[in-house]
């Protein structure tokens, strides 16, 4: 990736396709899951491995190049992922709706966390102070469904852990391996089939799935969720590796959002004032974010400007993370 970036229009059209794939497979995984009872862990698997074709195919295109990489490099990935995809159906499992989709807010905190004690990358004051109108949105959409329990409460926070290091190691390991996102997805999503295919015998009844006989609809309806899921797993690297985890998780608050309304008028769920209040602080959170995220980026874009024109320059200018 060059010094400079991609422009604003990608990463904004990027946003788009991932915002707008990402609910079309929420809508998609929701009508399998209740009207076919299709196991959660096998539809990821089937996911990636959709995924892991898709790469093949770009590649025999030539849309990128194939890197030798260390196998073992990309083994962290894939464990946190699989980690990720366990501890988030353990939630669920275990929690009421509104502490699953609490434990979910934690993770855009628990990512600064992490980039800034392990990392050294530092995040302005006030894009620390956009999360206070996003986490109380998502409480105020939460609050009457909070219930706390021990062994719920230890599975959404290593849900929260494990997925906050996915996340940041998607964008880590794309720089420490000059790899880009396809590149990357190439090795991961593979290893991820693999690795949540040895976890199917402990969590879904895998002999019953097989043995079943599923309709025509049906099988349809998996492999257009698995063709989404390409758009929907590549757009995640390319964003998280082409701007960071924060703003992925942007946009999956714009995403909770949206997936409330579009519930409430495609599936008449009911949507209460305090669900509509806390829509309109996350939304308002999100906004503040972007515009001083654009405002960060056309600053930095200026000090690189300042930089190359006048390089003894450079070591006047503070660092910025």
């Amino acid at each position: 990736m060059s010094s400079s970036g991609p422009g604003n229009l990608l990463i904004s059209l990027s946003l788009l396709i991932n915002l707008c794939s990402s609910i079309i497979i929420v809508f998609l995984n929701k009508w399998l899951y209740t009207q076919y009872g299709f196991p959660n862990i096998t539809l990821t698997c089937v996911h990636f491995l959709v995924t892991s074709l898709g790469l093949v195919l770009c590649l025999q295109c030539g849309l990128f190049m194939k890197k030798s990489v260390p196998l073992m490099s990309v083994v962290p990935l894939s464990f946190t992922f699989c980690g990720f995809v366990l501890f988030t159906n353990l939630s669920l499992q275990n929690n009421s709706v509104g502490t699953y989709q609490l434990a979910k807010a934690m993770t855009t905190p628990c990512i600064l966390i992490i980039h800034t004690f392990f990392y050294g990358r530092s995040y302005s004051t006030r894009i620390k102070l956009t999360l206070i109108p996003i986490t109380l949105g998502v409480i105020l959409n939460s609050i009457y469904d909070v219930r706390f329990n021990i062994q719920g409460t230890i599975y959404a926070l290593i849900g929260v852990l494990v997925t906050s290091l996915y996340q940041v190691w998607v964008g880590v390991k794309q720089a420490e391996l000059s790899l880009n996102s396809m590149q990357l997805l190439y090795f991961q999503a593979p290893m991820s089939v693999i690795m949540l295919s040895s976890l199917l015998p402990f969590t879904e009844p895998v002999r019953v799935t097989v043995q079943q006989e599923w309709s025509t609809t049906a099988l349809l309806l998996v492999l257009a969720s698995g063709c989404v899921a390409f758009s929907v797993n590549l757009s995640i690297y390319w964003i998280i590796g082409n701007t960071s985890p924060v703003t992925y998780n942007m946009v999956g608050h714009m995403k909770f959002c949206l997936t409330l309304l579009g519930g409430y008028f495609l599936f008449h769920d009911p949507l209460a004032a305090n669900q509509l209040m806390g829509i309109g602080m996350t939304f308002s959170g999100i906004l503040l974010y972007t515009h001083f995220k654009i405002k960060e980026q056309e600053k930095q874009r200026m000090r690189e400007k300042v930089c190359v024109e006048n390089p003894d320059m450079k070591k006047a200018l503070p660092e910025k993370g």
